[in-house]
Order: C-alpha cells, then sequence, then structure tokens
C-alpha cells in the first residue's frame, strides 16, 4: 500500500512538472537566425616595438620582460613587431551589408574582415565606432543577405529564456542559451548603457554577437562578462538592441554621436539617505556635485537636490537618469523635478552636449588611412593649452604611428586649416590624390609639424 501511494506522488509530481512548463526547444530560431549573424577577424599593423622613437612596449608586456629578466626578442631591426590578430562576433542589420559589432572588437584595427555563415568572405569598412556605448557600425560589399529582427528590450522580463550566438574563441556560430538575470545593470565605465544581464555562457570571441529572445528577435548586443578566470563564470552583460541601434543610426546619418550633457555627478538614493533629507522612499538620483558653467547650474541645480523626474517621466534609479539625459537632443529645454528641501519644484534646464569621445570615422565611410582616433578639445581644455582649435589623439595606429604621433597630441591644424572634430580632420585628410598632408601638432609646451604619408 505504501509503494502505491509513494508512486501515486511520484506520477502526480511528474505530471506537475510536465503541466508546469518544459525545456525550450531552441532549433528553430537558430535555424532561421544563425545566417544573420557572423564572425569578425582584425589584424593590426606592427608597431614600433620597445625603444622605437614615438612608441613603447604595452606596460603589461614590460612588465613581464621585466619579472621574468628577459630581452626583447622579438623586434626586427626596423623597430617593428609582429602584427596582432583578434576576433569577435558580429550581425546584420540590414540587407544591403550594415553590420554591429563592439567597439572593443574593432578599435585599432587595420584591417577589419568579416565571415559569414556560408563561408563568404568579405573587407569590412568601419563607418564608425562609439567608445562611450561600445558600439560600432561596419558595412561590406553584399546585397540580399539575412538580416536580423529587432526586438524591444523594455519588453524582456527577468527570469525569460534567451539565447546567443557567436564565436567564443574561434568556435564559429556556437549557441549558448539561459535567462535573464537582471535589467537595467550599471557598470563602471557604461553610465549611458542600462545592460542587460544574463546567466548565457559567453566568453571570449562572443563580443559584439546578438543576444535572441524565443522570438527570434535581437534584444541586445553580448558585451562583457564578470570573471575572475577570465572566461564564463554566470555573468553576462548585453547591450539592449534600441541603444546600439540609436548609435548606429547616429553613425550612419552623421559621422558621430551626439548626447546630452548635465554636468552633474549623482549617486544612489539608499533608505537612510531617503531618510536624511525627508524623502518618502528611495528614488530618484541625488546630485553630489555640480560642474562650473555646466548646464545644471545655469539652470539653478545645487549639491543635495534629488532628481526625482525627467522630461515627464519618472526617475526611480541613479542609472535611469544618465540614459534619460544621454538620450536628448543637445539644447533642448527640458523639465526636471527635482525635491529640495522637502518639497517638489520644477526646474527647467537646457541641455548641453556631452564630449563625443574618441570616435574615428570617416566621411565616405572609409576607415581613416591616418589611423587617428581623436576627439574634440572642451572651451576650457582650449583655454589651458592656449589654443584656438584643435582635436586630442586618443590613439594613433598605421601611419599616424609610423609619423611619430601619439596619444595625447594635440593635433591644431591639419594643411593649414583649424580642425575641431573627427570629421574635419578626416575631410582634410580624405582629399583625392593626397599622399601626404602636414599636422600642425600641441606636444607638451612646444608646437611642431608632423608630416603624415598617406599612400
Amino acid at each position: 500500500m505504501k509503494k502505491c501511494i509513494a508512486w501515486i506522488i511520484l506520477a502526480f509530481g511528474v505530471a506537475g512538472v510536465a503541466q508546469a512548463g518544459t525545456l525550450p526547444d531552441f532549433t528553430d530560431l537558430v535555424e532561421k537566425q544563425s545566417p544573420s549573424v557572423v564572425n569578425i577577424t582584425t589584424t593590426q599593423d606592427a608597431k614600433p616595438a620597445a625603444g622605437a622613437r614615438g612608441n613603447r612596449m604595452p606596460d603589461e608586456m614590460a612588465e613581464l620582460f621585466k619579472r621574468f629578466g628577459m630581452p626583447d626578442m622579438g623586434a626586427p631591426e626596423n623597430g617593428f613587431g609582429r602584427p596582432r590578430h583578434g576576433q569577435g562576433s558580429g550581425f546584420i542589420v540590414s540587407s544591403d551589408g550594415y553590420i554591429l559589432t563592439n567597439t572593443h572588437v574593432v578599435d585599432g584595427a587595420d584591417e577589419v574582415t568579416v565571415k559569414l555563415p556560408d563561408r563568404r568572405e568579405f573587407r569590412a569598412k568601419v563607418i564608425g565606432s562609439d567608445e562611450k556605448s561600445d558600439v560600432a557600425l561596419l558595412k561590406i560589399k553584399a546585397d540580399h543577405l539575412p538580416k536580423v529582427a529587432i526586438g524591444d528590450p523594455d519588453k524582456l522580463k527577468v527570469g525569460e529564456w534567451v539565447l546567443a550566438i557567436g564565436a567564443p574563441f574561434g568556435f564559429e556560430n556556437s549557441v549558448t542559451a539561459g535567462i535573464v538575470s537582471a535589467k537595467g545593470r550599471a557598470l563602471p565605465h557604461g553610465s549611458y548603457t542600462p545592460f542587460i544581464q544574463t546567466d548565457v555562457a559567453v566568453n571570449p570571441g562572443n563580443s559584439g554577437g546578438p543576444l535572441f529572445n524565443m522570438r527570434g528577435e535581437v534584444v541586445g548586443m553580448n558585451s562583457q562578462i564578470i570573471s575572475r578566470s577570465g572566461g564564463y563564470m554566470g555573468l553576462s552583460f548585453a547591450i539592449p538592441i534600441d541603444v546600439a541601434m540609436e548609435v548606429a543610426e547616429q553613425i550612419k546619418a552623421g559621422g558621430k554621436v551626439s548626447r546630452g550633457r548635465l554636468g552633474v555627478m549623482i549617486q544612489e538614493v539608499t533608505a537612510d539617505l531617503a531618510d536624511s533629507f525627508g524623502l518618502g522612499k528611495p528614488r530618484g538620483a541625488l546630485v553630489s556635485e555640480v560642474e562650473a558653467d555646466s548646464p545644471a547650474e545655469k539652470a539653478g541645480i545645487k549639491p543635495s537636490d534629488i532628481i526625482l523626474g525627467y522630461d515627464g517621466k519618472p526617475v526611480d534609479n541613479s542609472i535611469d537618469l544618465p540614459r534619460m539625459v544621454a538620450a536628448t537632443k543637445p539644447g533642448s529645454q527640458v523639465v526636471m523635478s527635482v525635491w529640495r528641501k522637502g518639497a517638489t519644484r520644477d526646474v527647467t534646464v537646457k541641455v548641453g552636449e556631452a564630449d563625443a569621445g574618441a570616435v574615428a570615422v570617416s566621411e565616405d565611410g572609409k576607415p581613416d588611412p591616418a589611423g587617428l582616433a581623436v576627439s574634440s578639445l572642451r572651451p576650457e581644455q582650449k583655454t589651458q593649452l592656449n589654443v584656438d582649435s584643435g582635436v586630442l589623439v586618443e590613439e594613433s595606429v598605421g601611419a599616424a604611428a609610423r609619423a611619430g604621433i601619439r596619444p595625447g597630441d594635440v593635433i591644431v591644424a591639419a594643411g593649414n586649416q583649424p580642425v575641431n572634430s573627427a570629421a574635419e580632420l578626416s575631410r582634410a585628410v580624405n582629399v583625392k590624390g593626397r599622399k601626404s598632408i602636414a599636422l600642425l601638432i600641441k606636444r607638451g609646451d612646444g608646437s611642431l609639424y608632423i608630416p603624415l604619408r598617406l599612400d
């Protein structure tokens, strides 16, 4: 009798599990969507090795040689080392060959190759890249390509099944699956991005690949992991696809990404802080510092203000505010709801423009032959440097590195024409038939002209 009861309970339990739901079948999704996922390989030209003029060995390599007492054995006599190779993933967002991937996948690359699942390979052009969002837009010369369907990350629910396709460690079109662990995660150096956290197995080489929901729609771009070993440990982070597509559209339309700016430092409102400021419950973004002469200061925002609403939308968590501000067109008038001294008041602010960061782009979509990634100088930087124009060199590779241009240099003029943006520098450099151009460089307390060969 006891055995019968036990079998009945076991049978009921199994039936209950079956009724509650079964594991999902990903086969149809993979079959339909994998043709839109690409493998990306990059090549970075040999850079001057240790001791070469204007460059130095990377810190981690120098430390390795120092720790083991080893000489630099790999540098040829001309001062250049071996080319560097990298890999990642991407996905096709339009049938005429536009592809999304991470900036860190193609950063510094002199050559980018895209391999399709049908084994065709194409040389890709980096149309533009945005360091702050870690989004890059590529273009290959191909038509009638299978493109992904774009989903809505706002409709994602924690606990929902999601799937990644990519090339971890170079294993092309590998499929991994898991669930959404959390939404709206803030990560270091990613204040503009409310990351989607998942437990999908993501490893080096998955970067830039798509994150699909069960409807076969891309809801994110796999970007980062948190790991003590360098491999998957159950903490993977994806850029919401609406954020990535907005960045890509701006790059495609104007060659740069424009973001709004308030000029405040903010922090999370804890329960204790809410109680200290007389706020009923913890919410909003607490202003801890206001930059001098910033849009926020001009609007009358003060430290200890708690921003509860922005342009008619509630600010529930401090991470919400940077994303809202960044998405605002510079110059717009926005009303913010602010908690100050036990009462709510409305404050109107004219949103400024954030520093664009390092955006390497050319007007016609060709890779910058100069090998430069630059950012615009803020007015206070120009005053400090005593220059009327200029762009800050964030990265120097290829022709620029060979000419001796270094990160930290300020390019004041190109061919005797003042430059104030990446686009202006690109126009000066990308002149048909031009083989060289003289760049006026501000370095330290002095200035010098450097001839840059483009052939």
